[in-house]
């Protein structure tokens, strides 16, 4: 399986389970977009601690799930140890011709390299296979990284484009590339998705699981200040009735091989 010797798995794979089950229970409905059909092989691309994978598999599913972390990798496969599991690079994925659908919810925009990534998943699919995606588009959580970047030029801290820890493309930049590497555009979808953050800690939690990537420079004491600053700045903005709400911003699509 593909390994990239410069990747640091920073993923608390517990954590994840614990206070961001909402990304799971949100690919709920990219499975039913995704339709399986009983004795099918579906590749989970970017399969996280296997949740999804799992409903997969109970709907008769011969399932496959991937992911470039080895820590959510061990967590699925200490879960659900009758599935099979591998921890794989989605620019390096090997497969050919295996599998009737790749689906993925909530991975795509963690690959800065979609181009590497949609010819891999070309080439995975069967003739007439299907690939099934939902990841953050086009403005993303934009209030959230506006106020990081902010707070950290703020603390006299240096923000580098370069560590932005996402790739948030355009529906049309996409669907191109879907295109270009061989794929049927079938379904494209852009849309507001605001996703409430669990807790008071809600936002706090949220830049430490995802947003780890802005602070690679950073000491522990200074991170710590961005933080908390960033909390402070977005409490008008998105703290509402006790309760945090995510600026999402999603896309979905299918494309036909």
């Amino acid at each position: 399986m593909g390994e990239n010797k410069n990747y640091k798995d920073a993923w608390n794979a517990t954590l994840y389970d614990s206070n961001h089950s909402f990304v799971s229970k949100y690919g709920n409905d990219v499975i039913e977009l995704l339709n399986p059909i009983q004795g099918e092989k579906i590749l989970d691309l970017g399969c996280g601690t296997g949740d999804l994978a799992k409903k997969l598999t109970d709907c008769g599913i011969d399932t496959v799930g991937i992911d470039k972390s080895e820590r959510m990798i061990f967590q699925a496969i200490s879960k659900y140890p009758t599935i099979p599991f591998f921890v794989q690079d989605a620019t390096e994925m090997e497969f050919n011709h295996d599998f009737h659908a790749v689906f993925s919810n909530a991975t795509l925009h963690w690959i800065k390299d979609p181009e590497g990534a949609l010819s891999c998943i070309y080439k995975s699919l069967k003739p007439g296979g299907r690939f099934v995606a939902e990841f953050g588009g086009k403005g993303n959580v934009q209030s959230i990284t506006d106020a990081v970047i902010h707070s950290m030029k703020e603390a006299g801290l240096t923000y580098r484009s370069e560590l932005f820890p996402w790739y948030f493309p355009s529906i049309a930049e996409y669907t191109t590339l879907m295109e270009k590497a061989g794929f049927r555009v079938a379904f494209a979808h852009h849309f507001d998705r605001p996703t409430k953050l669990d807790g008071e800690d809600g936002l706090k939690n949220w830049i430490i699981m995802f947003a780890n990537d802005f602070f690679k420079e950073v000491d522990e004491a200074a991170q710590q200040h961005v933080i908390e600053n960033t909390v402070n700045r977005l409490k008008d903005i998105l703290y509402s009735d006790g309760e945090w709400i995510a600026d999402y911003k999603r896309i979905r699509v299918i494309g036909i091989k």
